[in-house]
């Protein structure tokens, strides 16, 4: 077997493979002997066909299958034993005539192609310099917070039979839902409790009951999103009729030592202080978003190579894929699709380049994903693949879709792959010069300022 490099220009390696047609029959007839004494055929005792015969009765099929072993294997060793790494997978091009190759009759030869990854040397992070933004957790937050968990506490009692139903009331309801005169699936209900303004129905089904008192029949008419989780209804206009059982409403609940212990605590006291803790993880999770874009423009800035078009032209197309099906922001509205696609394009740049520089320093720095992290984040994500495919209406349940994931790796790596940036970017803190700015909460909640990189 040889391996020649054909051309070498910027980041495209071109190989040449060439493997004689003896090599191919020596690959052959090893692996013939290797399941001799597997094979039982008639006229022969088990383990005794000869392997002339044998070659003639499978051999197509083994070189076959010996052809695909070789380019596979060479397709990766013609990098690696050159320390090249690709960017994408290695594809080959055929020169010989397959069929006479597989026959015996002539030398096996192809190009390998590729584009590698770009060699470099990262910025040192530890003279890296950055601004924290932080901010105080205002008594307000902490008051919405308390007032919310006594909203979700409320309980409901009878209106008269004359009242009407106001915003915030509860309605218990009968329901059934028609399209076109006949009823579907899902659209029927009894004793359901729906609390106006929760927006649990399709929008405009609960406007349509405020004013109904207790035993009205009320039609509501309604039309179902276009995106709506079943196709035979997205879209389509729907007519519920309506009786209502019993109008009920709230009671005020107060935040005292009783609205505590509701929620499985001790005190008052202890409410406040687990709401404090949680609204300082969101600040915290907040602080270091700003400090990530930050850093990710830092990064952005010192590092200037050549990137690989296979990898920029994918990250672009998947970009303009998600441009293409959302609407325009006002501030594009005004330019060309050749004007978006170059700005969209500087973006994929930004992202290709940022993944590289994080995945070098992370890579010279050790840095790894613990099993344990990886493995809740792949049931995590099976579990959300099969709600969605559910919501569709396909009975698939979590432990398939963790099936799948355990079966590919590649879709295992790309689940692994933002695990591994976040784990970068924390090693990167931690080494880096952070100093701390106090800020409004206001300031803390506005967007990163900055180029889009990873979202």
């Amino acid at each position: 077997m040889e391996v020649i490099e054909k051309s070498a220009e910027g980041l495209d390696r071109r190989f040449l493979v060439k493997v004689p047609a003896n090599e191919l029959d020596q690959k052959l007839v090893a692996k013939l002997q290797e399941v001799k004494g597997r094979v039982h055929l008639k006229g022969f005792r088990k383990g005794k066909a000869p392997v002339s015969f044998l070659k003639k009765m499978y051999g197509k099929g083994m070189m076959s299958e010996i052809i695909q072993e070789i380019v596979t294997e060479t397709s990766q060793k013609a990098f690696t034993d050159r320390d090249l790494q690709p960017a994408t997978s290695p594809h080959p091009h055929f020169h010989s005539d397959m069929e006479d190759v597989i026959a015996g009759k002539a030398d096996l030869e192809y190009d390998v192609h590729a584009e590698i990854l770009p060699s470099f040397d990262p910025m040192d992070v530890a003279g890296l310099k950055l601004t924290r933004p932080v901010a105080d957790i205002p008594d307000s937050d902490i008051d919405e917070a308390l007032s919310n968990i006594a909203e979700q506490q409320t309980s409901y009692a009878a209106r008269g039979k004359t009242a009407k139903a106001k915003d915030k009331d509860q309605l218990v309801i009968d329901f059934v839902g028609k399209v076109d005169g006949e009823e579907f699936e899902g659209g029927k209900g009894e004793g359901f409790e729906l609390t106006l303004g929760s927006n649990q129905f399709i929008e405009g089904f609960e406007d349509q009951l405020v004013g109904a008192k207790t035993g009205d029949d009320v039609e509501v008419k309604v039309t179902f999103p276009e995106e709506y989780h079943s196709k035979d209804l997205a879209g389509k206009e729907a007519v519920f009729d309506v009786h209502v059982v019993e109008v009920r409403a709230p009671e005020k609940v107060e935040i005292d030592e009783e609205l505590a212990k509701k929620v499985g605590l001790d005190s008052l006291d202890d409410l406040k202080k687990r709401i404090t803790e949680r609204i300082e993880e969101d600040y915290k999770r907040l602080s270091r978003g700003h400090v990530k874009r930050a850093l990710l423009d830092k990064l952005d800035e010192a590092h200037d190579f050549e990137l690989p078009k296979g990898m920029v032209d994918a990250e672009f197309e998947q970009i303009w894929r998600q441009v293409e099906n959302s609407e325009r922001d006002e501030e594009d509205k005004d330019k060309t699709e050749d004007e978006l696609k170059d700005e969209y394009r500087k973006i994929a740049e930004r992202r290709v380049r940022l993944g590289l520089v994080l995945a070098e320093i992370g890579k010279r720095a050790d840095v790894q994903v613990p099993s344990s992290e990886l493995q809740q984040a792949i049931q995590q994500q099976a579990m959300r693949e099969a709600q969605m495919l559910q919501m569709q209406g396909q009975e698939v349940s979590p432990q398939e879709v963790l099936k799948f994931y355990q079966q590919n790796p590649g879709a295992i790596q790309q689940i692994r792959a933002p695990l591994f940036e976040e784990k970068v970017v924390d090693y990167i803190i931690e080494r880096a010069e952070v100093k701390d700015k106090t800020v409004s909460k206001e300031k803390l909640l506005e967007e990163p300022e900055g180029e889009d990189a990873f979202a």
